[in-house]
């Protein structure tokens, strides 16, 4: 076939087509990068043409006969095939032409063929076309950079297609192809956000005889996700191997275990880790590891030691945060040590701390818990002052506060502000307001806070059920309770033991045996 009469084929194609063409043009995503600091050469005016006309060619003329197969073979070059590949706009048509040049034309394609196809099919999340490519790539004598191969493996483990990662990386690293110790971070990081932390610890054990030499981002990596599961004991011996490998541990390695054992409740541990920092000259603790220890002991109620570590953290130099204020307030609201609480409050603005709203909270939840519901509400006055909104938690802890005292109507007016406002209520909020109105044998209202409730698709959880299924046992309201135990189960709410008995214990005292029956039957 000559140029001029494949030409008048394209035109006649063209010109039917020509309409059409926009509509097959799809957005190609990802793009080419160097290899080697080596760019693909632009191509030439001529060379753009003979692209267009491949690519109608391709598009419009399936099959191609021999006359255009054998022309393609003689002037198609690596560049002007990944031009075409590039201006086809869409990465499927992309690798179709790649299979059709493989088969039928004798042509040695370009990296950057590869290298366009495998982003763009991994952009758009279709792994399995991307590793085909892979595998044309490596059986056409190509090898991934460096660059191309964190890509990849980035965006299996984003997709969170570990498997084909790990499988991606056992074989290049067989073909000798560098993988720098950031690729491999990067996994690990992706596997520990992901909760896939056993598989993350394999990984790094089947890379230690691949000459893969760890660093210090590694073991946080690790450290991180276990002390995350509470395996602080696992933690500590990966710490212990990091000096075998040249590495140290840094202030993001001692603050994450520290915080690790204080979760844990080993605060002693913890501590002699910070008084460890303390000595090392290339290392100092910072707020956040002060404050994992504070919070530590916070959590075991022991403000004397809390208090004293405060105080040699201020000594130190290093100043308090927001969140350091918020644990000690907290741990001093527990304890009922008001006075404390409300001192460090007043502190806060002097550090330039700004009350949040877990200041706030743990104020009003430390009153509440001495029986000073009154002034917990002078701190709701000042979180409107302050333009800070309540939480879930600060709603749920004075509605509960208030129906402790059998003050209801305050508890509702309460529940009728978090509904006005853009929180999503969660049924431990309702259950006091509910509980309180059964036993006081209100029963029309409890039914109302409920359907209230519902109405926020707010569905009702075990304690919700078992305080309305008693409150009508205790109103002889037998039925109406057997009615809703049959709803419990009916939306997949399992009762618990104390559910079952109360409601067999009242169905036999009202002479209901047979019902009594039914529900120990369906239970067991």
């Amino acid at each position: 076939m000559t140029l001029f009469s494949l030409t008048n084929r394209v035109s006649r194609v063209l010109s039917a087509s020509k309409v059409f063409i926009p509509h097959r043009r799809i957005q190609f995503h990802g793009g080419s990068h160097s290899q080697g600091n080596k760019e693909p050469k632009a191509i030439q005016k001529q060379e753009s043409w003979f692209v267009k006309v491949v690519c109608t060619l391709f598009v419009y003329s399936q099959p191609l006969d021999d006359a255009c197969l054998s022309y393609l073979n003689n002037n198609l070059t690596p560049l002007i095939e990944f031009e075409v590949v590039k201006w086809l706009k869409n990465p499927t048509f992309g690798l179709k032409f790649l299979e059709l040049s493989r088969l039928n034309l004798n042509i040695n394609h370009s990296f950057w063929t590869y290298n366009l196809l495998i982003r763009s099919f991994c952009c758009m999340g279709l792994y399995g076309s991307a590793r085909l490519v892979f595998d044309y790539m490596k059986i056409d004598g190509h090898l991934p950079d460096s660059t191309l191969l964190g890509f990849m493996i980035s965006s299996f483990g984003r997709a969170g297609e570990f498997g084909m990662a790990r499988k991606l990386l056992a074989e290049v690293q067989s073909d000798d192809v560098m993988v720098t110790i950031f690729v491999v971070n990067n996994l690990l990081n992706m596997m520990v956000k992901q909760n896939n932390l056993e598989e993350a610890v394999s990984l790094y054990k089947e890379n230690l005889g691949l000459n893969f030499n760890p660093d210090t981002w590694t073991f946080n990596i690790l450290i991180r996700g276990l002390c995350r599961v509470g395996k602080v004991d696992q933690a500590f011996e990966f710490f212990n191997d990091m000096r075998s490998f040249g590495c140290f541990p840094d202030i993001v390695t001692y603050n994450t275990i520290i915080n690790g054992l204080c979760r844990e409740y080993e605060v002693d541990r913890g501590h002699s880790l910070l008084n460890e920092i303390r000595l090392r000259d290339d290392c100092a603790p910072n707020v956040v590891t002060y404050t994992s220890v504070i919070s530590g002991y916070c959590k075991l109620r022991k403000m004397e030691e809390a208090s004293a570590l405060f105080d040699e953290m201020m000594s130190s130099g290093t100043l308090p945060s927001v969140v350091t204020f918020n644990v000690l307030i907290d741990g001093f609201g527990k304890v009922g040590d008001m006075l404390s609480a409300k001192s460090l409050y007043e502190k806060m603005a002097s550090f330039g701390c700004i009350p949040d709203v877990v200041t706030f909270t743990s104020l009003i939840n430390g009153y509440c818990q001495i029986g000073d519901v009154n002034r917990s509400f002078q701190l709701w006055d000042a979180m409107k002052v302050k333009n800070v909104s309540p939480n879930v938690y600060t709603f749920a802890i004075t509605i509960n506060a208030l129906c402790k005292e059998n003050r209801l109507c305050e508890a509702c007016r309460f529940l009728r502000e978090l509904q006005c406002r853009n929180i999503v209520p969660k049924p431990f909020i309702f259950n006091p307001v509910i509980d309180g109105f059964c036993k006081a044998g209100n029963l029309d209202e409890a039914n109302q806070i409920v359907a209230e409730m519902e109405k926020k698709k707010c569905d009702p959880d075990k304690v919700t059920f078992t305080i309305l299924i008693i409150g009508h046992c205790m109103k002889g309201r037998m039925l109406k309770a057997i009615s809703i135990f049959d709803k419990m189960l009916s939306v997949g709410c399992p009762p618990d033991d104390v559910t079952v008995r109360s409601l067999i214990s009242c169905l036999l005292k009202a002479g209901m045996p047979k019902e009594a029956y039914r529900i120990s039957t369906i239970t067991s």
